[in-house]
């Protein structure tokens, strides 16, 4: 009796220890045969494909029998299928709080600047209304969808614009390079604008509001107003406003710099905005969601606050009708002029903030982490850099960045597997409008646009000075600084990876993210928050 019990002892030991080695081995992600092997997640040495063979969760079935099997185990020839779940060495993203967190993020960044300053004086230059037909076309056939498929992309990856790219196609990983130097540059002189805005929002606290009145030191002798009393006055062309000079002469101080060559001196009250500014900036992201998920109340829901004050404001003051009848009274021979291809694509596009905040969403998105490096164009000149900045740095640039974006996805990754994987995600597929949009409509949109850009470039010039043609060239090339990166780094995927071009192609250069050994993708929960 003492020698069967220990035997059976012996025998329960060796089965606990069995069964802790089997625990440990699925914690680091592999499995032991039964052959003594180990199968690694997607290993093509089990039996993986079709008979009894399947995959769960990543991992393959097998039809090895232990010596065990046939004997009180598992019955002779019968399947056995393995569940593991992988555990990640990484660290857990961020995630938002709240739904509303991440949608008020999106929203702040589809309406900004452009959409409160750039877009009304660019329809106002090109036909008024007439401008909304293209513009309408463009937002519902090319803006819509590609921010659709950036938000996805984001989303279900949970990458940034850098390393999705290996997920997506490894060979286009130099756009992620691209959206980051447009991010530089966005950085560099958007937030300029910014201080112009605080500048204004510090000099309205006085008294008398600087911009109403000609005795100011700044003031020529050419400043007149509008509504004065004096019925001396006559306004001839060289008259201009007290608004107009408190922005050239006090704000931006253009009047102190001959032009781009001689910026000039540094404005010390653009400079202390400036810092406030990146202040500001920084204590918005630096918890990542956390604090940004709280700041987004603020900051995407004042815009429409203001923009409903204006609306009341300018509907109410004289002669407000005039502007009503200009959009409805379109000059349809504006749309003939190459300008009107300057349509305003949704700020979020190309540069990367989209992506990079629904990957802080749940799968169903880490944090936003902008460093805004270098002083902007806080000079007295500082303004002919802002607006070469515009014209040449984001603008173009953004477009044949998205361009080469949606060709990669669309083209390459394919269709197919990207709406396969928001079904994963969301439970849906895309629709086929999206789908044609994706592989025909918006890259012929994108590509118009280039194509119209490069053939008759806009002539840059800012109040009364023209920029010089050496400028045109300067443009160009901060302009091609950003996507050069995409071919460059081609070329420097195709001389580093191993093999032939064709077994590149076939594996993880080309089209598909994932090689023919990777499992299938596994089935997600549902979408939470």
């Amino acid at each position: 009796m003492e020698m069967k019990q220990s035997r059976m002892l012996d025998r329960e030991n060796e089965g606990g220890e069995k069964e802790k080695g089997e625990e440990s081995s699925q914690e680091n992600g592999r499995i032991m045969l039964a052959g003594g092997g180990v199968a690694e997640k997607g290993d093509p040495k089990v039996n993986s494909g079709g008979g009894s063979g399947g995959v769960s969760n990543g991992y393959p079935t097998s039809t090895a029998q232990s010596p065990k099997e046939g004997a009180g185990g598992v019955p002779a020839g019968a399947s056995r299928t393995l569940v593991v779940q992988q555990t990640s060495l990484d660290r857990p993203r961020e995630t938002w709080s709240k739904k509303m967190d991440f949608l008020l993020s999106v929203i702040g960044y589809a309406v900004d600047l452009g959409n409160v300053w750039r877009f009304p004086y660019i329809c106002y230059q090109n036909g008024g209304g007439a401008f909304l037909l293209p513009y309408m076309l463009m937002a519902v056939f090319g803006g819509v969808p590609l921010f659709y498929m950036e938000l996805a992309l984001g989303q279900f990856h949970r990458s940034g614009c850098i390393s999705i790219w290996k997920h997506i196609c490894p060979i286009f990983k130099g756009i992620g390079f691209a959206i980051c130097i447009i991010a530089l540059y966005i950085a560099f002189y958007y937030n300029t604008i910014m201080a112009w805005a605080l500048y204004y929002l510090l000099a309205s606290f006085r008294p008398t509001l600087p911009w109403t009145t000609c005795s100011n030191p700044w003031n020529t002798v050419n400043c007149l107003r509008y509504l004065s009393t004096d019925s001396n006055v006559t306004w001839t062309n060289t008259s201009t406003s007290p608004a107009e000079e408190f922005y050239t002469r006090q704000v931006l101080q253009v009047h102190m710099s001959p032009g781009l060559h001689q910026l000039g001196s540094v404005s010390w009250q653009l400079a202390l905005c400036l810092l406030f500014i990146f202040t500001i900036v920084y204590f918005s992201i630096w918890k990542g969601v956390k604090t940004s998920g709280k700041v987004v109340w603020v900051t995407a829901t004042f815009p429409y606050l203001v923009l409903l004050v204006l609306l009341v404001r300018g509907a109410t003051l004289p002669g407000a009708w005039r502007g009503v009848v200009f959009y409805l009274k379109p000059d349809w021979g504006k749309l003939l002029s190459t300008t009107v291809t300057s349509v305003p694509l949704p700020p979020s596009l190309g540069p990367g903030p989209t992506p990079t905040q629904i990957r802080s969403h749940s799968h169903s998105g880490n944090k936003l982490k902008i460093s805004s490096s270098g002083t902007s164009a806080v000079y007295t000149g500082g303004a002919f850099v802002v607006k070469l900045f515009e014209e040449y740095a984001t603008g173009p640039a953004v477009i044949t960045v998205v361009f080469l974006e949606v060709i990669a996805v669309s083209w390459f990754y394919g269709t197919s597997r990207f709406c396969a994987d928001v079904n994963m995600m969301l439970g849906f597929s895309p629709g086929l409008f999206w789908r044609v949009c994706w592989v025909a409509i918006c890259p012929i949109f994108l590509l118009f646009i280039i194509v119209s850009f490069l053939a008759f470039p806009p002539e840059v010039k800012l109040f009364d000075y023209v920029y010089p043609p050496w400028t045109t060239v300067l443009g160009y090339c901060i302009g091609v600084s950003s996507f050069i990166c995409v071919p460059a780094y081609m070329v420097y995927h195709l001389l580093t990876a191993k093999g032939t071009f064709k077994q590149v192609r076939a594996t993880r250069g080309l089209g598909m993210g994932l090689s023919p050994s990777s499992p299938p993708s596994v089935p997600l929960p549902s979408p939470g928050y």
